[in-house]
């Protein structure tokens, strides 16, 4: 997946593999939002055809994950064997690579979850409540936002991105209130509520691990560690 450390410069090699593991980590972003996208799509039409496919798709993503996170050991050891003097950023980089790796293949995981749903028939009988879709199409702009944030290094659009998690907080409360008020009043089944409940559970945890790419973001770009902040997320990096 990376080259080999240039034999010129090993500091230079170290960019230059960087940058390739940079980009292979856009095309994994790339790839579960797709995935995403594919899962939402098949609850919303009750294809359980197309359910079935989304967990083919997180195959080549496992795989990607997995080399990824081997490139990253492999090219902090060639530059450790070969004495590079790396600048702190240019750790953090690595490091920003390796963890936000292991988000997206944790969103994909998810993903493949709600696809199960409809394979399961969690979701049918009733149309979908207005929110319910508001919700799913706000996770996935917020997916795309933090992708994009990575790829960009964008400090200020990762904090668009930490912001955006409260919204789907929002969308899940009124989500449940709704599914509750219909459940007491016999309008709604005990099984599609349940399974509204778990699919704004899974919108929700998918918007947290967009938190944590975004909070990497802002630690790769700026130095900041603003995950233990106490005082609330400000404006951080622009």
């Amino acid at each position: 997946m990376t080259a080999p450390v240039s034999s010129n410069s090993s500091a230079d090699g170290f960019v230059q593999r960087t940058q390739r593991l940079r980009a292979d980590l856009a095309s994994q972003g790339r790839r579960v939002q797709a995935l995403l996208e594919a899962a939402f799509a098949a609850i919303f039409s009750r294809d359980a055809q197309a359910a079935k496919a989304v967990a083919t798709l997180d195959d080549a993503i496992d795989a990607v994950d997995v080399e990824l996170e081997k490139a990253c050991v492999q090219l902090l050891a060639d530059a450790t064997r070969q004495g590079a003097e790396l600048a702190p950023a240019q750790l953090r980089e690595v490091l920003t690579i390796v963890k936000v790796n292991n988000e997206l293949e944790r969103v994909a995981d998810i993903g493949v979850e709600l696809a199960d749903m409809v394979i399961g028939a969690k979701l049918g009988g009733l149309p979908f409540p207005d929110t319910f879709r508001v919700m799913a199409n706000s996770v996935i702009g917020i997916v795309r936002d933090a992708i994009t944030s990575v790829h960009k290094a964008d400090p200020s659009l990762a904090n668009i991105v930490l912001q955006s998690q409260h919204a789907v907080s929002a969308f899940k409360d009124a989500v449940l209130r709704d599914a509750e008020d219909k459940l007491s009043k016999g309008l709604m089944p005990a099984d599609f509520a349940f399974g509204l409940h778990e699919v704004a559970t899974a919108c929700e945890v998918i918007a947290d691990h967009c938190t944590n790419v975004a909070e990497q973001v802002i630690y790769q770009t700026t130095g900041s560690i603003v995950r233990h902040a106490t005082t609330g997320w400000g404006k951080v990096g622009g």
